[in-house]
């Protein structure tokens, strides 16, 4: 008897259709997959003989060969399980195989027959309102994820004795539901305030800008001058995540199954700080099986990266590209497979080895080698994507004492979020959602400038020898500042403050 299950992998954050076919022959005993089966794959065999014998059916004695369609591409993981199970039970007709057509299978079994969690329950749940399914059967921790996509059923059940009964019709499963509204206004509320943040009024400023326009920044300055404590907050004013950015952000954690049971969507902006001891794969991703990097875990949030220079410089190189394209391709020998990774890019770093250089309170001990040895480890082409160079002095104590109340995060917010809805405005038929994210034809079209900015421009680019990537930060900058003050064209003082935001460039700080 032959018999046929739809399922499904991820290769990067999307899902594809597989189609698991079973054949069972009399002859000896065997169990074969075929289909590029990775090793967890493989072991599926005894965990489905065990599943199937413990939930009170015969497994066949007879020979058996499951072949994962698409052939050309590697199965890996554990959610072929249940749809080889239903299989083999279709093919032995236990399961009557007209129902298992109208809907896409995934879940790990258990050798007691219980249905266990996979990965990439949004992707798949996607693809099976994509492909026209009814909808799709999957283990009932990963329900609540899968829920959230609309114009599909999601059927959610413990073991394979349950799903049997009701692909046979002696049992009756609801379709899970949820409240996307509810879930965004349950969002998690942030615990840090910028008000607590006291003086550097001039790094708060910058701050507003970047998240304005969704640009990166690096902040510099001697230890204990707030670095850190501003870069945390930094996400408390950000706009809140619209719906589509959250779906994006959360196939990413849900194919590297990092979302809870009761998480159906990552609702807050992420903010990752990865240690600077990090590997280049662990960054942008890699692995014998390409897995997702902190910049894809970084997506539509902030990826902090404290004490810069400590990084290693190969790591810090294979920024530039997710940076500039908003994406990351890892390249193996039998596939490519590109990942999301458009984040704001937030570093701190001290002057110097020591951290005083240019600190009136303080003596530096480094002498110019060192200190030029340290600068040296950023290089000129990931400087110029960073669009805002901030000094960050330490704080004088006259600000530590002031009882003055400091504007909050949601004061700063207000500004911004009127900011970013002029954005989307202007870029609606595009695919990007600030001004940080414009390509040169739109830098051309929405940052035009009047004379005397463009004499601004010139002198600061003679005097700071600015690239021509600097330049068109400064152009988007200047955008973001007028955005910021609701008007339409750029003005000679927007571009001025931009050009301020510059000038820690090559030529001053690390020339």
């Amino acid at each position: 008897m032959l018999s046929k299950v739809l399922s499904s992998a991820v290769l990067g954050v999307d899902a594809y259709t597989v189609e698991v076919e079973v054949d069972i022959r009399r002859g000896l005993p065997s169990f074969t997959t075929v289909g590029l089966p990775e090793a967890a794959v493989k072991e599926s065999k005894d965990r489905v003989k065990s599943a199937i014998n413990n939930s009170g059916y015969r497994f066949p004695d007879d020979r058996i060969t499951v072949n994962l369609a698409p052939a050309d591409i590697k199965k890996e993981g554990t959610g072929f399980d249940l749809p080889i199970a239903l299989g083999i039970l279709a093919a032995t007709e236990v399961v009557p195989p007209g129902r298992l057509s109208e809907y896409l299978i995934r879940g790990e079994l258990s050798l007691d027959g219980r249905i266990k969690p996979v990965r990439g329950a949004l992707p798949v749940a996607l693809l099976a309102r994509d492909s026209g399914c009814r909808g799709m059967i999957l283990p009932t921790q990963n329900a609540r994820e899968a829920a959230v996509v609309d114009g599909i059923e999601v059927l959610s059940v413990p073991t394979l004795g349950e799903l049997v009964e009701f692909l046979c019709g002696l049992r009756l499963i609801e379709p899970k539901s949820v409240d996307v509204q509810t879930i965004f206004q349950k969002a998690q509320t942030d615990e840090i305030d910028f008000c607590e943040v006291k003086g550097q009024e001039h790094v708060k400023r910058a701050l507003e800008v970047a998240a304005a326009g969704g640009h990166n920044v690096i902040m510099i300055g001697p230890p204990g001058a707030g670095k850190t404590m501003l870069a945390k907050r930094l996400a408390t004013i950000l706009p809140p995540i619209t719906f589509e950015e959250a779906i994006e952000t959360t196939k990413v954690y849900s194919v590297l199954g990092m979302l809870s049971e009761s998480q159906a969507l990552v609702t807050n902006r992420p903010f990752r700080s990865p240690h600077h001891t990090i590997s280049d794969a662990g960054l942008v991703g890699g692995g014998h099986i390409p897995r997702p990097g902190e910049v894809s875990l970084a997506h539509n949030g902030v990826l902090f990266l404290d004490e810069l220079p400590e990084f290693r410089k190969n790591v810090l190189e294979v920024l530039r590209q997710p940076m500039e394209d908003g994406h990351v391709t890892i390249a193996r020998a039998i596939t490519s497979i590109t990942y999301p990774a458009r984040f704001m890019l937030v570093a701190a770093m001290n002057p110097c080895p020591c951290g005083y250089f240019s600190d009136p309170n303080h003596e530096c001990t480094c002498t110019y080698t060192k200190i030029h040895r340290y600068r040296s480890k950023i290089s000129g082409p990931l400087m110029d994507r960073i669009d805002l160079h901030v000094e960050v002095p330490a704080v004088p104590y006259r600000d530590l004492a002031s009882q003055n109340d400091a504007p909050t995060s949601a004061d700063i917010k207000k500004p911004i979020n009127l900011a970013r809805e002029t954005q989307s405005e202007r870029l609606k038929r595009t695919k990007i959602y600030c001004n940080a994210q414009m390509n040169n034809r739109q830098i051309k079209r929405y940052c035009t400038v009047d004379q005397d900015s463009h004499r601004l421009l010139e002198a600061a680019i003679d005097k700071l020898g600015l690239s021509a990537r600097a330049y068109n930060r400064i152009l988007r900058i200047g955008r973001t500042i007028a955005d910021l003050e609701q008007v339409e064209k750029i003005a000679a003082h927007h571009v001025s403050e931009a050009i301020q935001y510059r000038s820690l460039d090559r030529s001053t700080m690390f020339g």
